[in-house]
């Protein structure tokens, strides 16, 4: 939602910019031309200072700010030209804090200075580093920060004005430069306050280093102006996104702060509407009025007039976003936009009609992930029996009647109960139907209603799960001085009817076919095999991903021909399925 809320109000501020000039700040560009014609970045320090006192003397400029830090010290002239500027007249220098909480290691470079009284509650954000100026410049009065925080989506939209830092405040650049000489600011904002970016780059009154240092431009031009020193040049890699577009100069969003700061201090700033209660209440109209017309009118001009309820509200929201910027502008349009959902009355009742009995009958025995495939599946009737491919797992729990007769009757039923707590969650985990439970046991299968790859490999997951949970289970209660509990599982795959059977009275979703009969009689055979889980011989065909142990073959309750009976090896491999010769009986 507060992407959707970012997304539109940029979309409002590239409509509303102007391309009027500020005429209160000029911007002087440390651009390609200037470094092409007076050499390469850095800059002598004496270079800098000439250009701050060509600025304040011949230009008449009101204050300056430099959008760069200088942690290091240069040539001595140079800085202590600088720094008597910066101590004594209208210069604000630069410092960047940094705000991640991701780095191993703190950022602290140079030496931080510019600290102002407040309330460090004001801040809008705490810092972790810096890159600071050199330590010579300590202590001169106004130092402004220049870091900042983007948004999660990379866009810079707001600026902390105060930043925390070790029980200090400073104050951003454009602060620091209002303090300095541009009348101040009181209060400041706290918290992060949002650029009004009325003006892109373009629109700036914006003019070479090298025409400054070389008096190019008429002297009046610059007159009386707030002047941001910076660059431009792709080179310095001082580039920024903002609402306007990408790849945007950072002096141009300190220079759109420091505009909106002045707006602010002039009394310029749109005046203060309750843009939260308006939105809360034209959503509230549009809920009254999507439940008036609904019922009454066609899904199709339902939708129109929700629709243009919508349409008319992005036009007031568009009157609204100046005079309040923490209101959210996409929540009369999500709200709607969940409103036409039920504008099509036509579709959800055919939907509805289609999944209720479909809905009813399996939803207690099937995942809800094969639920909601069959939902989306175009089968005109997914539960009418079909003959499908299955794996059918079996699980009982061996000695149920020596384990409950000395139990009182709920402590019976909780033991079942929990027995059968550690059937069911593996076999809805890998995805199974749950045909029915048999007291103390149960009956599960997949491959049906939807065909599954991998049903084999599925179903041994699950069976190994269930058997690390009776384990657990089995611990936990001997530990409480009581007996064992065991489970006998039987798997096998092959043909079987799967669908809705039963009467007009009542019916079941079920699986019918000789697989499902082999493995009732391989967890019958289990307890005559120290291991838990018993495989008949369509499961190993069908299964990928497991490997097995041969335990010979036995002559199954109601089987004419001897079946060969397999289980788990203790060392599963990935890269074949191919039973095990040796015998494990």
């Amino acid at each position: 939602m507060a992407f959707a809320d970012e997304w539109l109000r940029d979309r409002y501020v590239q409509l509303q910019q102007t391309t009027a000039p500020d005429p209160r700040i000029l911007l002087v560009d440390i651009d390609e031309q200037s470094m092409a014609e007076l050499g390469p970045w850095p800059w002598p320090r004496a270079r800098m200072a000439d250009l701050v006192e060509t600025l304040l003397t011949t230009y008449s400029a009101k204050g300056v700010a430099l959008d760069i830090v200088f942690q290091n010290a240069a040539d001595v002239e140079g800085d202590l030209r600088l720094g008597m500027l910066a101590q004594h007249g209208p210069l604000v220098l630069a410092q960047a804090f940094d705000y991640s909480v991701m780095r191993p290691l703190n950022l602290q470079e140079g030496h931080i200075g510019g600290a102002i009284a407040g309330d460090l509650a004001a801040a809008g954000a705490t810092a972790t580093g810096y890159i600071a100026n050199q330590a010579a410049w300590t202590y001169v009065p106004h130092i402004g920060n220049i870091g900042f925080i983007p948004d999660s989506d990379g866009v810079l939209r707001r600026l902390p004005l105060l930043t925390a830092y070790q029980d200090k405040l400073y104050p951003a650049l454009s602060v620091a430069l209002l303090r300095c000489c541009g009348g101040g600011l009181s209060p400041i904002p706290s918290g992060m306050h949002r650029i009004d970016y009325l003006r892109d780059w373009s629109a700036y009154t914006v003019v070479s280093a090298a025409d400054i240092l070389k008096e190019r431009i008429v002297p009046d031009s610059a007159g009386g102006r707030l002047v941001l020193v910076g660059s431009s040049s792709l080179g310095l890699a001082d580039r920024v996104t903002t609402p306007l577009g990408t790849n945007r100069p950072g002096l141009g969003a300190q220079a759109a702060m420091l505009s909106t700061l002045l707006d602010m201090q002039q009394g310029h700033t749109p005046a203060a509407w309750p843009g939260r209660w308006i939105a809360s209440l034209y959503a509230a109209l549009c809920v009254a009025a999507a439940m008036w017309a609904l019922p009454r009118l066609p899904a199709v001009l339902g939708a129109a007039l929700l629709a243009g309820l919508t349409v008319a509200w992005l036009g007031l929201a568009y009157v609204i976003t100046p005079h309040d910027a923490l209101f959210s502008p996409g929540g009369p349009v999500a709200c709607n936009l969940f409103l036409l959902t039920v504008a099509i009355p036509y579709h959800w009742q055919q939907t509805q009609r289609r999944s209720r009995h479909l809905l009813d009958t399996l939803r207690q025995y099937v995942a809800p992930a094969v639920v909601e495939q069959l939902l989306r599946s175009d089968i005109d009737d997914p539960l009418a029996p079909r003959h499908l491919e299955i794996t059918t797992l079996i699980a009982d729990m061996e000695g149920y009647t020596t384990q409950v007769e000395s139990l009182p009757v709920a402590d019976a039923a909780q033991l079942t109960r929990d027995f059968l707590e550690c059937l069911t969650g593996p076999v809805i985990a890998a995805g199974g139907t749950l045909d029915k439970y048999t007291g103390d046991g149960l009956v599960a299968f997949w491959g049906a209603p939807l065909p599954t790859p991998g049903h084999a490999d599925l179903a041994l997951d699950a069976a190994t799960a269930i058997v690390q949970r009776v384990r657990a289970f089995s611990a936990e209660r001997e530990r409480m001085g009581r007996p064992k509990l065991r489970v006998r599982i039987g798997i096998d795959s092959g043909p079987a009817f799967a669908g809705d059977f039963g009467t007009g009275f009542r019916s079941i979703y079920t699986a019918v076919g000789d697989s499902v009969n082999t493995a009732s009689r391989l967890e019958e055979a289990a307890r005559d095999y120290p291991h838990d889980i018993i495989i008949g011989e369509g499961a190993v065909l069908h299964a990928r991903r497991h490997q097995f142990l041969s335990l010979g073959e036995r002559q199954l309750r109601g089987k004419e021909k001897t079946t060969t009976l397999y289980t788990l090896a203790p060392a599963p491999s990935t890269t074949s399925s191919r039973p095990v010769t040796e015998s494990a009986q």
